[in-house]
């Protein structure tokens, strides 16, 4: 089972390569902080704009500088088949704990659809699978009695579920059962997530409040309702700011201002405006993670 904080990391460029030092750097600061997962190359590290070798060679760095101190899930989704297939060998063979592994954005397979390309990528591969169910990304929201019926597979152990729909994680909870790891994939409602039945979340605002998330996660697990009050308000301004622009430019700005890569962004994505950047300077002082 996979719980609490769990960040989808971002990928950082140094004109226009992959920075690998910074990366690991980060990973390290990341566990340093709490974090209690690594999720390298999903849509917060930019995986539509890598290429394969990219790709993997970000999975590989990841898992050797996190040498099993948390798990890695690695992002290994595609719109092909085929393509999430190879992606998920690798990881396997990187030594990934799990893979995650979008909904097909773009082709908008219907729910046998969705079974089978599952069900594909389950029986090709060796390794645990969260499936990455995110509407407003892909076009699809996968049903509950379509992954009730993946549940049924026995690599397929959970779901990051940026529905946004917080009757969702309940409703899953009841069909399949408390067992199936479902993790939020919206920061904003994380602490509701967690009521309804959740067990973690993979996180976008982890990047550069890792502590915070961790603290918020733990104190729910201790049951303390308090400070996970706390946290939660503390960090809704964050949430808010990391969003106001397309994902990752504003938590690329926001970790450049901490010292921990610089804000490029790859083509389609642009850097922040400045107003954007007035939002996200003033949620990281509010949430106390800049002066």
């Amino acid at each position: 089972m996979f719980t609490g904080s769990i960040v989808a990391l971002l990928t950082p460029f140094a004109d226009g390569a992959v920075d690998e030092k910074a990366f690991q750097t980060f990973v390290d600061w990341q566990i340093a902080q709490g974090t209690q997962g690594l999720v390298p190359v999903g849509t917060t590290g930019e995986s539509p704009t890598l290429s394969h070798e990219e790709h993997m060679r970000i999975v590989e760095l990841c898992i050797e500088a996190s040498a099993g101190r948390v798990p890695v899930i690695a992002g290994t989704g595609s719109n092909s088949t085929d393509e999430a297939i190879m992606l998920s060998r690798h990881a396997k063979q990187a030594g990934a704990d799990a893979v995650l592994v979008v909904t097909p954005y773009y082709n908008r397979p219907t729910q046998e659809g969705l079974y089978q390309h599952f069900k594909a990528i389950h029986d090709a591969v060796d390794v645990p699978i969260i499936i990455y169910n995110i509407p407003p990304r892909s076009a699809v929201d996968m049903s509950v009695a379509t992954m009730a019926r993946l549940a049924k597979l026995p690599n397929i152990v959970g779901v990051k579920d940026a529905t946004a729909d917080l009757a969702r994680p309940l409703r899953t909870r009841i069909e399949i059962g408390p067992e199936f790891c479902q993790l939020s994939g919206e920061d904003a409602t994380v602490a509701a997530f967690l009521a309804q039945g959740g067990h973690g979340c993979i996180s976008v605002t982890a990047n550069v409040a890792p502590a915070q998330c961790a603290a918020l996660h733990k104190a729910w697990q201790a049951q303390d309702f308090a400070t996970v009050e706390r946290l939660r308000d503390q960090l809704m301004p964050l949430h808010h700011a990391m969003f106001v622009e397309s994902s990752p430019s504003p938590v690329k700005y926001a970790a450049s201002l901490l010292g921990l890569c610089s804000e490029e962004v790859r083509l389609p994505l642009v850097t922040v405006s400045d107003a954007t950047r007035a939002v996200v300077r003033d949620a990281m002082v509010k949430a106390g993670v800049l002066n």
